[in-house]
């Protein structure tokens, strides 16, 4: 199947078969666990196929896949509310969720500390699935299906998720980045943040998103370069590519937009500044 940077999946009639890791057992009890809440915009879990890959349901829909620049749909704003109002379902579903005691995420910390909830982490436009309408040429037609690519799922605070979806559909990414992946020269950064951020139904302030974009876009390029440095091969090859510098560049681009980005925002309610997810604004 197109796009993906590891050992890449394979479909075989209504499933994909992906190679597995040690995180597949906690990322299978996630799946399991929002389907049995009622999210069933997620793959369900098959289990493992004799060549001991994991076997998914395929969600129907269109992928971006090697495509660049992106299709129409990724830069609607039907794509982006939806996509914040997916997210919310999603954290208000994973509350729920008990790990299993032996859990191990991709992430920094396999536990699940106060205020956290397992998040994807990568609910970036390159891993949505869209569902056309029968009209090609309206942009806003269509349907988010759901998110593919669980491997970064793990333990962390709601707005980290939030921030990685503001940096890549707003998006906030570097101005040439973004120009690449089919954005307009005179996308409207802020109309866009207010909108993903109103979908999401976040009550804490922008600014306190925009520190967590910024944190995790430097957190991204950190460990890309770490990976790269241990040989692991599509680390290797995103480097070369300058993706690293890419959220480096994201980075310094924001901080000089900061203000443009902040123009709408009203004083903080002191009575309630943590967000829908609690401790930590999120």
């Amino acid at each position: 199947m197109a796009g993906g940077r590891n050992d890449g999946a394979v479909r075989a009639g209504n499933t994909v078969r992906r190679a597995t890791g040690s995180h597949t057992p906690a990322v299978h009890a996630l799946l399991r666990h929002l389907r049995a809440v009622g999210f069933t915009r997620v793959p369900e879990v098959l289990g493992i196929d004799e060549q001991g890959r994991e076997v998914l349901t395929h969600l129907d829909g269109e992928t971006i896949g090697d495509r660049r620049p992106w299709p129409a749909w990724a830069h609607s704003d039907a794509a982006l509310t939806a996509t914040g109002r997916w997210l919310r379902a999603f954290h208000d579903a994973s509350r729920s969720f008990v790990p299993p005691p032996d859990a191990r995420w991709f992430g920094d910390h396999d536990e699940l500390r106060p205020g956290e909830v397992v998040g994807h982490h990568d609910a970036a436009p390159y891993n949505a699935v869209w569902r056309p309408a029968p009209s090609p040429d309206d942009s806003e037609a269509g349907e988010l299906v759901g998110f593919i690519d669980w491997d970064l799922a793990g333990p962390a605070l709601p707005l980290r998720d939030l921030a990685f979806v503001a940096l890549s559909w707003v998006p906030l990414t570097a101005r040439d980045t973004a120009l690449g992946d089919g954005f307009a020269p005179d996308t409207d950064r802020p109309r866009r943040l207010c909108l993903l951020l109103d979908a999401y139904g976040w009550e804490g302030s922008t600014a306190d998103v925009l520190d967590a974009v910024r944190e995790r876009a430097l957190q991204h390029a950190a460990g890309l370069r770490t990976a790269a440095a241990d040989g692991y091969g599509p680390a290797v090859a995103l480097v070369a590519e300058g993706v690293a510098d890419d959220f480096e560049r994201a980075v310094a681009e924001l901080d000089e937009q900061t203000a443009e980005l902040l123009q709408d925002e009203s004083e903080p309610d002191d009575s309630d500044q943590t967000g829908p997810g609690g401790s930590g604004g999120a």
